[in-house]
């Protein structure tokens, strides 16, 4: 007899792969070293004050970090950075320091890496947290902003990147 929910949820996901999304990284410092991962559930809330809510699996081993620190920074990458999206997705399962060796950092105002060549780096402070289904969301209030040389985005549809030109002007 088959489930009809796990039927609903594989028709989700496969829902979700269609919506594109901006790939992002997102990073904490903690007392044992930084860490990372690839999110795509990442969103601004509000510009009064500058906030945005980040989605974690509860079930990431990268999840109490997050969750203690009381920071992130919100990573949004170039093209040229495409291939950082898979390592700390964890598809080479490196250690935290071999994966944060493959680029340039920069701390900004809450010590959490800020990828120097990301198109923007939002460096938030955690304001709030709800927990829906599988996933905590973190808001958080944007404390510093860091913005790269104009660059081509870089997307996730359909289960693949795309590159996206850079704007105009």
């Amino acid at each position: 007899m088959s489930d009809p929910l796990a039927a609903e949820r594989a028709r989700f996901r496969e829902s979700m792969a269609r919506l594109g999304a901006a790939v992002t990284i997102v990073t904490t410092s903690t007392p044992e070293g930084d860490v990372g991962m690839t999110v795509s559930a990442v969103t601004s809330v509000t510009d009064e004050p500058p906030t945005l809510l980040v989605c974690i699996n509860r079930a990431s081993r990268q999840y109490e970090a997050f969750r203690q620190s009381g920071v992130f920074c919100v990573n949004v990458l170039s093209h040229n950075d495409e291939a950082l999206s898979p390592v700390f997705a964890g598809r080479d399962n490196l250690p935290m320091s071999a994966r944060f060796a493959q680029a340039r950092w920069l701390r900004l105002a809450t010590g959490a890496p800020a990828l120097e060549s990301a198109t923007a780096a939002l460096d938030c402070k955690v304001t709030q947290t709800l927990d829906v289904g599988t996933h905590t969301v973190f808001f958080g209030q944007v404390q510093a902003i860091h913005l790269h040389a104009q660059s081509s985005g870089l997307v996730y549809h359909g289960r693949a990147y795309h590159r996206l030109a850079p704007a105009a002007g």
